[in-house]
């Protein structure tokens, strides 16, 4: 699975809007939207801001791992 679908389902996952998601990312709505499209790459650190957010690993998120971990505690 790519990132962009896996940020997608997370988020519908929650029943998070795009508008919500891009507040929380500091971004505009369409720019996420481009995010969850794949039109746009998502920056490496709106990444890790997801994966704390959503509480999964990033091998989770980025789609490189079907197993949803918990994000690493600190």
């Amino acid at each position: 699975m790519k990132y962009n679908e896996r940020i997608r389902g997370i988020g519908e996952d929650h029943s998070y809007t795009q508008q919500q998601i891009a507040d929380i990312l500091h971004v505009g709505q369409r720019t996420y939207s481009d995010y969850e499209s794949g039109k746009t790459r998502i920056p490496v650190d709106s990444l890790l801001i997801l994966a704390r957010f959503y509480n999964v690993s990033m091998d989770y998120i980025t789609g490189a791992s079907n197993v949803r971990k918990e994000y690493p505690k600190r």
